[in-house]
């Protein structure tokens, strides 16, 4: 990964953080802690080296890079808000949030309620 040096995977997301770049350190702390507070039963794991968050399905992941973090598996959701999305949208799947810009708090928070609702949807 661009930014990063070659390391052992870390265990958890406490260590995924600790040893990613410091300058997203704490956009990292802040994304986690929004999910978590969003979607409270979603577990939390590290998946293919990504901190995970999983509730009946894949709810989001996210990755800290030196210039930005990326937040993954929320594409699903994107068109019903996209005029909000766009400016953050990297590619089909992904959101980029810049080091030195507030988080998006708000979107995120929408976002992350629609990938449960749909998951939780889907297994009926």
């Amino acid at each position: 990964m661009k930014g990063k040096t070659s390391q052992p995977k870390p265990r958890d997301v406490d260590a995924y953080i600790a040893t990613a770049p410091k300058s997203v350190q704490p956009m990292l702390n802040e994304l986690r802690q929004v999910i978590k507070s969003t979607a409270p039963e979603a577990k939390e794991r590290i998946s293919y080296g990504m901190p995970t968050y999983e509730h009946h399905g894949r709810v989001a992941y996210f990755a800290g890079y030196e210039g930005h973090v990326g937040l993954y598996g929320v594409a699903h959701v994107k068109a019903a808000h996209d005029d909000e999305v766009a400016k953050y949208l990297e590619s089909q799947s992904t959101l980029r949030f810049p080091v030195g810009q507030r988080l998006p708090v708000a979107l995120i928070r929408k976002l992350i309620k629609a990938r449960v609702k749909e998951n939780e949807a889907e297994r009926r």
